[in-house]
């Protein structure tokens, strides 16, 4: 072979040798991409009806309130989000009634406040946008008790509305009531 071929050859092997790396990170990017988490992103969010009084099922929080804690079954959903949503009314002693729009995300044991009931049956949007961490203390206990008694047994997202409104019925979740 002459001279100017295998150098030919040569340069040509040599510049295939230096591009070989730079094909398998991309291979590799791409397979470690398949296997990455995906960014968790929140579904559009919808106004629920009003909460209609004779549908109204209490739960129970705590023995330390004095509020009783309410949710519109038919208001319950589970999305594709991975958020359990509702219509909550805390109804205080004096009479005095609260009502919300808000969701649960279970994976992260975190809650939202969409919106606050108006008497009218609008919805008044809630100023911020963040999700909160549930904390189990007795201030805003209500949403703990949802979160771990009702919509998250045991920290995994009811399977649909329909199993969160049989948990709601019968006084928590299967997975968490102690027998």
């Amino acid at each position: 072979m002459p001279v100017a071929v295998r150098a030919s050859v040569c340069r040509t092997c040599f510049a295939l040798l230096l591009c070989l790396p730079a094909a398998l990170s991309v291979v590799v990017a791409a397979e470690e991409e398949d296997y990455m988490p995906k960014r968790w992103q929140e579904s559009e969010v919808a106004m629920p009806a009003p909460p209609v009084k004779e549908r109204l099922q209490p739960f129970y929080v705590s023995a330390t309130t004095e509020n009783r804690f309410m949710l519109d079954p038919e208001t319950i959903s589970v999305g594709n989000d991975g958020v359990v949503r509702y219509v909550l009314i805390v109804e205080s002693a004096s009479g005095a009634r609260n009502v919300s729009y808000e969701g649960i995300r279970c994976e992260s044991a975190e809650r939202r406040l969409y919106a606050f009931g108006r008497a009218d049956g609008s919805w008044s949007p809630a100023r911020g946008k963040l999700w909160v961490p549930i904390q189990g203390n007795s201030l805003n206990r209500q949403h703990a008790a949802l979160y771990s008694e009702y919509f998250c047994p045991n920290g995994a997202i009811v399977r649909n509305a329909d199993e969160a409104r049989a948990a709601l019925r019968a006084g928590g979740h299967p997975d968490t009531i102690q027998r």
